[in-house]
């Protein structure tokens, strides 16, 4: 008999060696490396091979390939098909990761819940309840369904075959880190049990035609556990943000196969689970203080959807050799960048005062139509002036203190509208092309200085 071969394998990064390491030379983390044993041709194919059933295996012109609209399944969450691109994806295997605590089976519990109530099969598979664990937060969430199936079970072999029993449209497994084969020697949720697990989830999916959503843990510095090949071989990758002690949560699409990867879905965790969030602008805005200096509203993108929220800047003299520049919400280097346009093109004297920026909320910005806003506000608390708080900033700032145009302006300005906002500060180059909304003034400006003129108590 063969001797079997055995190597260690980082637990963070899938780094494999053939010795013992006390650090990984991947990721350099510390105590990671475990010993496994490798497994054979045989077994190592055995997760990748597809089912000849899916059709032919043959190299196919694709030219014959027939192109036909594949139907997507509504979840009776919009927040979340917006996520998705549209919809559930027959076929598709799609990863949620999130903080513990922050949602992600309550989420997933609902979704079961709701697509069941329109008379699709469902299987809800918890690695970590039991099944009357799970009932009991289904009743606590006032969720039941003839249709919704819940099993309690770690062994793939018998998921596999409750799967081909029940033959559901979608399946969940909560989570990934409890899943095990009895033919890897390694114990659950270590790196060659996620990937070889994940493999054989990819399998099913695409040989059945089943949607399948899997939970993924995170670590401590929130990336997903196990190795970045977990990512790379789901159809979609998904995040659940938000505090554990606020009420919002956010869900946005890192990786998605189906649909754009700029989506944001926003939810409030609420007595009964998860309740959509129809109009965040309100929520970022109904908390914000009247005549504050460093406070403006900028109008911000994401995906399809404009978002206002409100940007608050605290500039005050450094008491250190070293100014201090913090941000939070937004890039930290584009705030420096700007505070040094500031300087250079404006005559504001920013070395010596330490800056502190926030977005409201809870939420991240990250587009250059943010960077008029952040101007704004520096110069706002910097002076101590006020800006009025029924306008709306817009606009990229180049390195000559010029305002660069940016897209989608007509939205961003009607959304605005909606909340009652009266005056809009965008680029002087998107003044034309597109319908103001009634009753709201559009002012536009070429230059960083003629944009504070206007901003700052100006006209």
């Amino acid at each position: 008999m063969a001797k079997r071969k055995t190597k260690f394998v980082c637990q963070e990064c899938g780094y494999e060696s053939a010795k013992w390491m006390g650090k990984c030379p991947s990721c350099q983390s510390w105590n990671t490396m475990v010993e496994e044993f490798e497994q054979s041709a045989r077994q190592a194919s055995r997760s990748y091979v597809t089912s000849t059933a899916t059709g032919n295996t043959k190299p196919q012109s694709i030219i014959s390939i027939k192109s036909d609209m594949e139907t997507r399944i509504g979840t009776k969450m919009k927040e979340l098909d917006r996520v998705l691109g549209g919809g559930v994806v027959p076929g598709s295997l799609v990863l949620v990761g999130g903080d513990p605590g922050i949602g992600k089976s309550t989420l997933l519990l609902q979704l079961s819940a709701k697509l069941a109530e329109t008379g699709q099969r469902v299987l809800y598979i918890s690695g970590e309840e039991s099944v009357k664990q799970t009932k009991l937060r289904a009743d606590r969430l006032n969720l039941s369904s003839q249709e919704l199936y819940v099993l309690a079970e770690t062994d793939i072999a018998l998921i596999e075959r409750a799967i081909d029993e029940v033959q559901p449209v979608l399946v969940v497994i909560d989570s990934i880190q409890t899943v095990y084969q009895e033919e890897i020697t390694s114990a659950p949720g270590s790196v060659a049990q996620v990937r070889e697990c994940t493999a054989a989830f990819m399998r099913m999916a695409k040989t059945r035609g089943i949607a399948i959503f899997i939970v993924g843990h995170v670590t401590k510095q929130g990336s997903i556990a196990g190795p970045k090949l977990l990512e790379h071989m789901v159809d979609s990758v998904l995040y659940f943000e938000g505090e554990r002690h606020h009420t919002y949560r956010i869900l946005r699409a890192v990786k998605n196969r189906f649909g754009s990867t700029n989506e944001m879905g926003i939810f409030e965790m609420k007595e009964l689970g998860l309740a959509e969030v129809v109009n965040p602008s309100e929520i970022f805005l109904e908390e914000r203080s009247q005549g504050a200096a460093g406070s403006i509203v900028v109008a911000s993108m994401e995906g399809t959807r404009p978002v206002l929220v409100e940007l608050q800047a605290l500039i005050s003299p450094t008491s250190f050799g070293n100014p201090r520049r913090m941000a939070t919400g937004i890039d930290h280097n584009r705030v420096s960048l700007l505070m040094a346009v500031l300087e250079k093109r404006v005559g504001l004297l920013l070395q010596n005062q330490d800056a502190y920026l926030n977005v409201a909320g809870g939420i991240r910005l990250d587009e250059p139509a943010i960077d008029l806003a952040i101007a704004i506000s520096i110069a706002s608390s910097f002076r101590n002036q006020i800006t009025s708080p029924t306008d709306v900033v817009i606009g990229e700032i180049g390195l000559t203190g010029e305002i660069r145009r940016v897209s989608r302006i007509e939205q961003r300005v009607h959304e605005a509208a909606k909340l009652g906002f009266q005056r809009a500060v965008i680029p002087a180059r998107n003044l034309s092309g597109w319908t103001y909304p009634e009753g709201m003034k559009v002012v536009g400006v070429s230059t960083l200085e003629e944009a504070l003129q206007v901003g700052i108590g100006g006209s």
